[in-house]
């Protein structure tokens, strides 16, 4: 309260203490009074009458001295006990509401000062425990981010698109891969990039049916209930945009129930669930090819039946002596049409397949130098030639499929080892001259030079490992790394 409300009440104090006094002494006086008899009472009232007469101004006078005491110890209980009571209230709600840190001004009694001293003694302890609590939130902070950082670099050297999200569905965390994976689910890639799917903040329910994904965590749930390790789930769904997507779950706990005991009255607290992490494979491709794989087995094996059942019949009819020579000629027309379409249905097949095998095994960075040493210790192994690297860039990196190229060079140091009696070979890297991205792979050799039939021949056919025969060719692994061979 201010000083303003403290003054104002002393007058009010002053006249109830003084209306307090004179209601005591006006009782008192009744009382008096009226306990003496009539014989005491007449005599006395005309000696009350004169005194009153003779001695009101002093009475009058006692009376106020009396008052002025009265407001002079009220003035001093106010301003020695009350005001500073009140003002060390005031700045202690000042204190308790706001950020501010300062001491009080110890005033009044030898209580208001101590009680102002401990009032800044809690006061220093809770700034002190605030500046304790802030620098632990700093550090925690710190070491989440830490924690993101090094998770968000483990994501990013990951080769499957991951994606992390709390249980709302909300994104928390993804990986470049699912960026690019979001991408190509987008109804409009060029214009908004995926960025209408995927981003923090966003939902995964735009992409996934709610209800899929709930009914994988509830199963997760369900296995960690009986005990699970290691729970997941795996679904496999149709986005907007037509593709085929194979889903992995995994279940992301909290600290707490991670760190809970394996005893049976923990199970239950153990899969209290956080969020979840998606394992992203886009099936697409895969399916289609199994589809279309499926299709020619399928049209082969019919198309073999009919076939077989046809020059079954022919060669039936053929058994029979007396067959006359046009009709022996016309089931043998039969016989030579179905085996030749038969030979083409495998043909096709067999081209299919090569197609299929050029494909699939994607192109991969690697360092030059590495596949240099890789194809010299194959070539050894396999066909027993020296093999050494020269003038090979060790700051070249290429993009390749390293198993069918190995293939490849392994295929022509084993042809001129057997054709040409060549007795080692060299290896070199460099990049190609005026073709920029590029690079170029020679195959040294020392001894007889080979003709373009040759070089062609090599080129087509076949190749050979082991005494295995692949369906790729040379051409097949030149073409797949768009380059050029000679």
């Amino acid at each position: 309260m201010s000083r303003t409300g403290l003054d104002r009440r002393l007058p009010l104090g002053v006249a109830a203490l003084a209306a307090g006094v004179a209601l005591w002494l006006a009782a008192t006086l009744f009382v008096v009074w009226s306990s003496l008899g009539d014989t005491l009472r007449l005599p006395l009232r005309p000696l009350l009458v004169r005194a009153m007469e003779s001695a009101g101004v002093v009475l009058v006078l006692m009376v106020l001295v009396g008052l002025l005491g009265a407001a002079w110890g009220g003035r001093a209980v106010l301003r020695g006990w009350v005001e500073p009571a009140a003002r060390l209230a005031e700045e202690g709600r000042l204190l308790v509401n706001t950020e501010v840190a300062r001491a009080l001004t110890p005033e009044g009694s030898a209580e208001n000062r101590a009680l102002a001293q401990v009032i800044d003694q809690l006061v220093a302890q809770r700034t002190h425990l605030r500046k304790e609590m802030d620098a632990r939130v700093a550090e925690a902070s710190q070491g989440i981010e830490l924690e993101r950082s090094r998770l968000a670099a483990l994501m990013a050297e990951l080769t499957q698109s991951v994606v992390v999200c709390n249980l709302d569905g909300r994104i928390l965390l993804y990986n470049q891969r699912a960026r690019t994976q979001f991408k190509a689910l987008s109804l409009a890639p060029d214009v908004a990039g995926g960025a209408e799917l995927i981003g923090l903040g966003r939902s995964i329910y735009t992409v996934f049916d709610r209800k899929l994904v709930a009914h994988a965590l509830e199963n997760i749930q369900q296995r960690m209930l009986r005990g699970a390790g290691e729970p997941s789930a795996q679904f496999v769904t149709t986005t907007a945009a037509g593709q085929l997507l194979r889903v992995q779950m995994a279940p992301v706990r909290s600290v707490q129930a991670t760190n809970l005991p394996q005893v049976e009255e923990s199970v239950a607290d153990r899969a209290e669930l956080t969020g979840f992490v998606l394992m992203l494979d886009n099936i697409t491709r895969e399916f289609e090819a199994e589809s279309a794989r499926d299709q020619v087995m399928h049209t082969l094996t019919e198309g073999s039946r009919s076939a077989l059942a046809n020059m079954q019949a022919a060669l039936d009819v053929l058994d029979y002596p007396d067959l006359e020579a046009p009709a022996r000629e016309r089931f043998q027309r039969v016989i030579r049409d179905e085996t030749r379409a038969l030979a083409q249905r495998i043909a096709s097949l067999e081209a299919d397949a090569a197609r299929a095998l050029k494909t699939r095994w994607p192109l991969e960075d690697m360092l030059g130098a590495d596949l240099v040493n890789a194809a010299l210790r194959r070539i050894e192994t396999v066909t027993g030639l020296p093999a050494s690297s020269l003038d090979v860039d060790a700051a070249l990196w290429l993009k390749v499929e390293s198993f069918s190229l190995l293939q490849a060079l392994v295929y022509l140091s084993g042809r001129l080892s057997e054709e040409f009696g060549v007795r080692f070979v060299q290896l070199r890297l460099q990049p190609a001259t005026g073709s920029p991205g590029k690079a170029q792979l020679d195959l040294i050799w020392s001894g007889q030079v080979m003709s373009t039939e040759t070089v062609m021949s090599w080129e087509m056919d076949a190749m050979r490992l082991g005494g295995e025969t692949t369906r790729l060719t040379v051409r097949d692994v030149v073409e797949r790394h768009a380059g050029a061979f000679w």
